[in-house]
């Protein structure tokens, strides 16, 4: 016969999971408002700038938050022309995208030979690259400067472009390194036994199987070079060199008090744009890795 004591454990074992539930449900919620929140935070001035590059000077001072009275496509022709945006822009284009390939190249190499041989000085090599982490760019202007300018790189492209691979490359060897040391090394061997060499198992085999952190490495890499301002100031000092960081704070600090806020807006958004077209585009990318390093 079912007492009473046993008809309340019932009662109250059937309700035990709702605690868990409800408690679950409660983070997830203060999760999906904390998310909300920082979205506004990274959108709204995103949109706000957007709305401003198509206004003029009188419309951003007078009424900041309100919506353009129309779209004047002439702040984009203006910052790309007058204001030099569009030669700046080559400039960073052709300077991030050759440090870029190179970096990539050099520290996937770099890294694969670190993750999967064994040789005397190995370790020493891969803290030597970690210590590159700690080194504070500040500290090596001086330096910088000196060895540029004699080697006659001092104020050119070519030498910017040699110092972003310098100090991108510890980086990119320490991001790929974990990604090399997990792959197989029956593939490898199956590479070896197939009659490839090592520049074609590298090259064929074992560079493609990192793809998702190569991908990831170079976003990173990319959102790097595009906005240092540091080294270009320090060490690319001709005008007809600058790239985009560079040439934003020039066209802003040359108006003076005469800012031209809708070519500035739109010189702004030029700047922006490719970051966010590259990330939308590698993006899945950028996923699978995170994910990849997650289940390792």
């Amino acid at each position: 016969m079912t007492t009473t004591a046993d008809r309340a454990d019932v009662v109250s074992s059937s309700r035990t999971p709702d605690k868990p539930y409800r408690e679950g449900r409660g983070v997830a919620t203060a999760a999906h408002a904390a998310l909300i929140l920082w979205s506004l935070l990274v959108i709204l001035p995103l949109v706000w700038t957007v709305l401003s590059s198509f206004k003029s000077s009188q419309e951003v001072l007078g009424n900041p938050l309100s919506l353009p009275s129309k779209l004047r496509f002439s702040n984009y022709a203006t910052a790309w022309t007058t204001a030099g945006i569009g030669r700046y822009f080559v400039n960073t284009v052709i300077v991030v995208g050759v440090a870029l390939v190179l970096v990539m190249i050099l520290g996937a190499m770099c890294a694969y030979v670190l993750a999967r041989f064994t040789f005397r000085g190995n370790r020493v090599i891969y803290y030597s690259m970690l210590a590159g982490l700690t080194f504070p760019v500040f500290l090596a202007i001086v330096p910088l400067f000196f060895v540029l300018k004699n080697l006659s790189l001092l104020n050119t492209l070519p030498g910017l472009i040699i110092t972003y691979v310098a100090f991108a490359l510890p980086f990119t060897v320490f991001f790929l390194h974990s990604f090399f040391k997990a792959l197989p090394g029956e593939i490898y061997e199956a590479a070896q036994i197939d009659g490839a060499g090592e520049w074609r198992t590298f090259f064929s085999v074992m560079l493609p199987m990192a793809r998702p952190g190569m991908a990831s490495v170079a976003i990173f890499n990319f959102l790097g070079l595009w906005n240092q301002f540091l080294l270009p100031v320090a060490l690319n000092t001709d005008s007809n060199n600058y790239v985009l960081s560079q040439g934003m704070a020039s066209f802003a600090s040359q108006a003076g008090y005469a800012v031209d806020f809708g070519a500035l807006f739109a010189a702004v958004v030029i700047t922006v744009a490719p970051v966010l077209v590259v990330y939308i585009i590698f993006q899945r990318q950028l996923q699978v890795s995170v994910t990849a390093g997650g289940v390792k």
